[in-house]
């Protein structure tokens, strides 16, 4: 005796492989695969479709959407890294005073400086009021930075330094590096002060 796989009654079977205890029970069981199977090609299509339109979008793609997006991994790293401090300019810990949440504050700005674009050093979490409103407030963010890395440092920061000029695939390369610096950081276990 077997269990009929669509009704569930039990049947004797007639021949060996037999999975079901009569022909509407058949008819049912071939009509569930058909559409299982249809369902199947259905998501596989449109998955396919993803994948093209992916590719699509990679391939369109211009140097500045690849920057775009090397600087906002770099910028969620520098905020993830000074998580723990105060900005850099006025030294302010509750954000929400001061316009909402943090930015991460160049020192010397990409427009004048590209080649410090992807500078740690060059880059602090900064309260959106100091980094927005005050145009970056350069005075204080020097005195913190004196602070934070040091007058040789920063001397380093105000020299002249060699232009850049980013290829695409250097900018997918500080992108991905970023990222993972980032989920790196976010991983490491945080010890009560």
């Amino acid at each position: 005796m077997k269990v009929c796989a669509v009704c569930n009654s039990s049947f004797q079977p007639s021949m060996p492989l037999q999975r079901v205890c009569s022909l509407p029970c058949a008819i049912k069981s071939g009509s569930q695969k058909t559409a299982k199977i249809a369902e199947r090609k259905r998501k596989a299509a449109i998955a396919k479709e993803r994948r093209d339109l992916r590719s699509l979008k990679l391939s369109i793609k211009t140097l500045s959407d690849w920057r775009k997006d090397a600087q906002k991994a770099f910028n969620a790293y520098i905020r993830e890294r000074d998580h723990d401090l105060p900005c850099i300019s006025c030294g302010d810990f509750t954000p929400m005073t001061r316009g909402g949440d943090y930015d991460c504050g160049h020192y010397r700005s990409v427009g004048a400086n590209p080649e410090l674009r992807f500078e740690e050093l060059n880059c602090h979490k900064q309260c959106k009021r100091c980094n927005r409103y005050l145009t970056g407030n350069h005075v204080n963010y020097r005195i913190g930075l004196l602070m934070r890395i040091g007058e040789e440092k920063v001397a380093w920061l105000e020299g002249n330094h060699k232009p850049m000029r980013y290829r695409i695939e250097e900018l997918q390369a500080i992108a991905k590096a970023y990222r993972q610096k980032l989920k790196e950081l976010k991983q490491q276990p945080v010890y009560p002060v």
